[in-house]
């Protein structure tokens, strides 16, 4: 007997991704501080925001994922604002950062976490891309302000890693944690077409 999924994010590039790998799923977005804590390295605020994600809603197995953007150390979120957008987005320009995501599956009273890391490389922005960028409105929703997905994804230079943690859902290693978890994306049921 298949195992109910819970994808537990109101994010519409999670739902995106984890739809491709042809499983069922529901969507139960948690409500939970995601504020980082004081001395919380990147890869701990990952891992502890998509655990407590994870915990917070009910299923057989649950999913929790949270993505962020780091540079030299810092953490770069959401923008609250536009201005918020620029800074974040002249940061980064001419340079490498990592975007870091956090996966949990919570199966059985057992909680599996991975943490995945990606270095993505911008060009040099200038200001008339950065305003013709922000003017699209993509950015504000994001973390680090842009969408890989998205125009943004003419402001890369170059990937090293998992794209689609970029996106914000690393697709291997989610693949995986469901398999350990008793999902099986490879079942004869998923692969009949109607």
């Amino acid at each position: 007997m298949d195992k109910q999924l819970v994808l537990a994010s109101g994010s519409p590039r999670r739902k995106e991704l984890l739809s491709l790998l042809g499983v069922d799923f529901t969507i139960r977005a948690p409500e939970i501080d995601e504020l980082q804590q004081v001395g919380e390295d990147p890869e701990k605020y990952v891992r502890r925001v998509s655990s407590e994600k994870a915990s917070a809603v009910q299923g057989s197995v649950t999913l929790g994922a949270d993505t962020c953007v780091v540079l030299e150390g810092t953490i770069y979120g959401k923008p609250v604002s536009l201005e918020n957008a620029e800074a974040t987005l002249r940061k980064l320009s001419g340079k490498v950062h990592q975007v870091v995501s956090g996966v949990a599956v919570r199966s059985s009273g057992q909680l599996m976490v991975t943490v995945v890391h990606t270095d993505v490389e911008f060009i040099s922005l200038n200001q008339r891309l950065i305003d013709w960028y922000l003017g699209l409105g993509e950015s504000l929703d994001k973390a680090g302000a842009y969408a890989l997905q998205g125009a943004g994804g003419s402001l890369i230079k170059a990937i090293n890693g998992s794209h689609s943690n970029v996106v914000g859902l690393p697709l291997v290693e989610t693949a995986s944690l469901l398999a350990r978890a008793g999902v099986d994306l490879m079942s004869p049921e998923r692969n009949r077409t109607s």
